[in-house]
């Protein structure tokens, strides 16, 4: 009996210091959350986000574009220019909900709320189709021979279907359109064109690029400092 009691307490004696042991452990994973959660979900968020608002205030903000006081859309997310006095955007691939039946979707260009791409392969016929009759539509409203070639980004969407920018060859082929109907020359859009133009950065980067609304807001501008206001361009349906 001496024997099993002796055992029995060596037992207990061996487990005692696990519990002490395991509150230990605890609190010090406790404390690490606490601490992390403060620092990387509190601390870190408010101090960038302080940062950006005194460095670039602008960005920060989505680069929200604005006329007489009022925002007109963002220079991040393009919109849709139907009007002949206008540039008009690369195609939009994004869909939106059907007014008429909330069970499904219909077409709807630009919508930041509902960001993709058609997903549709190099190889797929519909992608052909609506390709091939965006080029013809492009033509024919830009007054272009029926076999002229035609900017890719004019007959594609871009993958996020909100790309806010064009190339400077479908900006000159539509230059002739707008300035018709503007009734300004071709050689004063071309040099607002010009005045517009995003280039490459640090000389090598990326394509020479036109941001849409920019381009549109400054001929509204242009055509206000010289004859009757435009109407104002089209908000985006982020707005």
């Amino acid at each position: 009996m001496s024997t099993i009691s002796q055992s029995q307490s060596q037992s207990q004696d061996a487990q005692a210091p696990a519990v002490p042991l395991m509150r230990g452990v605890a609190r010090s994973a406790i404390a690490s959350a606490v601490f992390f959660m403060l620092v990387a979900g509190l601390a870190y968020p408010l101090v960038t986000t302080g940062v950006a608002q005194l460095v670039m205030p602008s960005q920060a903000n989505g680069s929200l574009v604005q006329r007489n006081g009022v925002t007109v859309g963002s220079l991040l997310i393009g919109q849709s220019f139907a009007q002949p006095t206008y540039f008009h955007p690369r195609p939009s691939a994004t869909l939106g909900t059907d007014p008429s039946n909330p069970n499904q979707t219909v077409a709807q260009p630009y919508n930041a709320a509902n960001s993709g791409a058609s997903n549709l392969g190099p190889a797929s016929k519909s992608l052909i189709d609506q390709v091939s009759a965006r080029a013809a539509a492009y033509r024919k409203e830009n007054g272009l021979t029926p076999d002229a070639p035609v900017p890719v980004d004019a007959v594609t969407a871009s993958g996020s279907g909100l790309d806010p920018e064009i190339s400077i060859d479908n900006a000159m082929l539509q230059a002739a359109r707008v300035a018709k109907a503007r009734g300004m020359s071709i050689d004063a859009m071309r040099d607002l064109i010009e005045r517009n133009t995003t280039h490459r950065q640090l000389g090598v980067l990326g394509d020479p690029r036109i941001d849409v609304l920019k381009l549109n807001l400054a001929l509204d501008a242009a055509a206000a400092q010289g004859t009757a206001a435009q109407p104002a361009p089209a908000r985006s349906h982020s707005q």
